[in-house]
């Protein structure tokens, strides 16, 4: 039984801007101390993606208690109501430690058929791209705006981003590398906010693999409610994580999709 008349949209900007409150504290300050998730390899993890976390786990267990939460820094707590919201409190971790303002808090409210409700937030940059069957908005600096993917169709036109080659395997990379070199301008490690830039319109595709649930459910719903299409690299759904082709159009979407079932 749902405790607040609030909608599930105002439940997720209410969680987004306690994250933002936890976590810009933090944000390029020299002293800000990290540990590694890793035995072999880097996977950095700090306060502020424990505390950005926290904070919106206290806001669901205001509103919404009988609802899941599968989140990347406290795990998964089964719910009732068959919906689980899927949190990463600092996608780009890497990027946040590095003073790039490429990071982004994700959230994502998820059936077991994948996510219908997706938040993109960049707290420092104060920029919020929000996705849903009902709405596909930006909000940030120059105001409101609805948001609408690009019409680029042809490979040899399209802004393509990733993350290689900083994760994946080798035969990811070659998968990427075989879709890129047919691009016309290829950019790395934006983490999330590739993604919102694919579903503001201002770029074409993000190809990557390695992911985890809470990496690619935010960004499926938000690309999706602005005319994006986002798979895996058979063409089925990405929301489990692994690989992902994100793409502003069904027709770009198919082209990449060409070359990849090769990988």
């Amino acid at each position: 039984m749902q405790m607040t008349s609030l909608t599930d949209l105002e439940v997720a900007e209410e969680m987004a801007d306690a994250a933002r409150e936890a976590i810009l504290p933090f944000f390029r300050q020299t002293d800000l101390q990290t540990s590694n998730k890793l035995d072999d390899g880097f996977d950095p993890v700090t306060v502020a993606d424990r505390d950005g976390e926290k904070a919106m786990r206290e806001v669901l267990a205001r509103y919404r208690p009988e609802d899941g939460i599968f989140g990347e820094e406290f795990g998964h707590v089964e719910g009732s109501s068959g919906r689980t919201w899927v949190l990463d409190p600092i996608d780009g971790t890497r990027g946040f430690i590095s003073g790039t303002p490429t990071w982004g808090v994700l959230i994502a409210l998820s059936t077991a058929d994948g996510p219908i409700m997706g938040v993109i937030d960049q707290p420092y940059i104060g920029e919020r791209f929000v996705g849903s069957a009902d709405i596909a908005q930006v909000t940030g600096p120059a105001g409101k705006a609805r948001m609408k993917t690009r019409q680029t169709t042809a490979l040899d036109q399209a802004i393509v981003f990733t993350t290689f080659p900083e994760v994946g395997t080798p035969e990811d990379r070659a998968g990427f590398e075989a879709v890129a070199g047919q691009a016309k301008l290829t950019r790395y490690g934006m983490d999330c906010y590739a993604y919102a830039l694919v579903a503001s319109g201002q770029v074409d595709l993000v190809i990557e693999s390695g992911l985890n649930a809470y990496d690619i459910q935010a960004p499926i719903a938000v690309i999706e409610a602005a005319g994006g299409v986002v798979t895996d690299w058979q063409g089925g759904p990405a929301h489990n994580g692994g690989r992902a082709l994100a793409a502003a159009n069904p027709e770009l979407h198919a082209a990449a999709l060409e070359v990849l079932r090769n990988f």
